[in-house]
């Protein structure tokens, strides 16, 4: 039995009302996908369905932690999760992902595979700079400073070009 199966969830059957579910993922979730970012990882998921005539409605709640790798240090870290999405699930005629948030399916498809989707919301939680918690309090290197200097050279009793006096004069 494939680490994933336990992912799926039957829909056919499903009565028109708000369903939950609970689920949990570890080292074994990540292994079972390809090419996956994250090797090890552990957390609690949490699924609200609400059926209706016209669409499903899923609500993920994705708390855990999961091992990165550091950038500056190459020293491995846990990283804290806590995703909140939301996926609707609308019925047509084919079998389509609409929108990063909309998803078209048809009426007889009979269960849904959710393993992809907690994947993928797990992935984007990641920063694009990993670094570890130890680095939190150092300044960032790309950080703009702004300093507004006044040069003491300066004269403060500056020559007007008398141009700009005749100019000034036709106010």
């Amino acid at each position: 039995m494939n680490a994933l199966d336990r992912f799926h969830i039957d829909i056919f059957k499903l009565s028109n009302s708000t369903h939950t579910y609970e689920f949990e993922f570890n080292d074994k979730f990540f292994a079972e996908i390809e090419n996956s970012i994250v090797e090890k990882g552990a957390g609690n998921i949490h699924i609200t369905l609400e059926k209706n005539e016209s669409f499903i409605k899923m609500t993920i709640k994705i708390t855990g932690k999961i091992e990165l790798t550091c950038d500056r240090s190459l020293d491995l870290f846990d990283f804290p999760l806590n995703v909140d999405k939301e996926i609707i699930f609308k019925y047509g005629e084919e079998e389509i992902e609409l929108d990063d948030n909309i998803v078209m399916i048809t009426r007889d498809t009979q269960r849904l595979n959710l393993a992809q989707y907690i994947y993928e919301f797990i992935g984007l939680e990641i920063p694009m700079k990993k670094l570890h918690p130890r680095f939190d309090n150092e300044s960032e290197e790309d950080e703009m400073v702004y300093t507004d200097e006044v040069k003491d050279n300066e004269d403060d009793s500056e020559t007007t070009d008398p141009r700009w006096e005749a100019l000034k004069k036709l106010k």
